[in-house]
């Protein structure tokens, strides 16, 4: 474990710049716990933690991959390279499976989760961003307002759930993360995460994580806030950006 230095904290726990208001609605801010390694080569586009692994996927025509690594070093135990000619986006698993989403290739992908040796595919319509999973319900986001459910078995799309704060549409939803019966979702360009109902669509708080980026020191347009992973086991929340150079462990500080 890295242990984020006192310079870094000081910035990372700065007060919350401007984000856009929802009044009803509480914000939360952030505690960093620990921070750990990412390669900061890494498009993020998914992640999630299981049985002490971290499972990530990144982006970007020819550079998009999935890598299976431990928390602490982010060299790849084992890593898979998607088509070249595709954008790779979210990931889930299912059962022995890792499923893959791509943005606007309209094909997923279904790989065996020890080698990550591919075993099947899967095509859907309209653009795939982030996943997360509940049972044998997946939840995928397209950029928009409004979550695609979905059958693991077949990724036929099953119904659909719009999300809204203070009644109002939430664009540009991106990563995924069941948490506790709660549905977190990255808001693309923003530093945001909310914080959903799954039976209502309604966003019951904001965790603003105004500040991680500029302690992180990622730079350029596209180092947006990009990644959430949970261990269910530990309790503990990670989250992380494209091209960063670290994931953190936090804690919501809800008022």
């Amino acid at each position: 474990m890295i242990r984020a230095s006192a310079a870094v904290l000081a910035l990372l726990l700065a007060p919350a710049a401007a984000a856009p208001a929802h009044a009803g609605i509480p914000v939360c801010s952030y505690r960093v716990e620990a921070s750990f390694p990412h390669d900061p080569s890494a498009f993020t586009e998914g992640l999630f933690y299981a049985n002490g692994l971290l499972y990530e996927s990144t982006g970007r025509e020819g550079a998009s991959r999935i890598v299976v690594r431990k928390l602490e070093d982010p060299a790849p135990l084992t890593q898979a390279e998607i088509d070249p000619s595709l954008f790779g986006e979210g990931i889930i698993d299912w059962k022995e499976q890792i499923l893959s989403l791509t943005w606007r290739g309209g094909q997923g992908f279904r790989w065996d989760r020890k080698t990550l040796k591919p075993i099947g595919s899967f095509h859907y319509e309209g653009e795939g961003w982030g996943m997360t999973r509940s049972g044998e319900v997946i939840y995928q986001s397209d950029g928009s307002a409004s979550l695609r459910l979905r059958d693991p078995a077949t990724m036929r799309q099953t119904g659909s759930l719009p999300v809204t704060a203070d009644g109002k549409p939430v664009d540009n939803l991106n990563e995924l993360e069941w948490i506790d019966g709660e549905i977190w979702a990255n808001v693309w360009l923003t530093d945001r995460i909310a914080r959903i109902d799954p039976a209502s669509g309604q966003v019951k708080a904001w965790v603003d994580l105004s500040g991680l980026r500029r302690g992180d020191g990622a730079s350029g347009m596209d180092a947006v806030l990009n990644g959430i992973a949970w261990d269910a086991k530990g309790k503990r929340i990670f989250v992380t950006g494209k091209n960063w150079f670290g994931i953190y462990q936090i804690t919501p500080v809800c008022r």
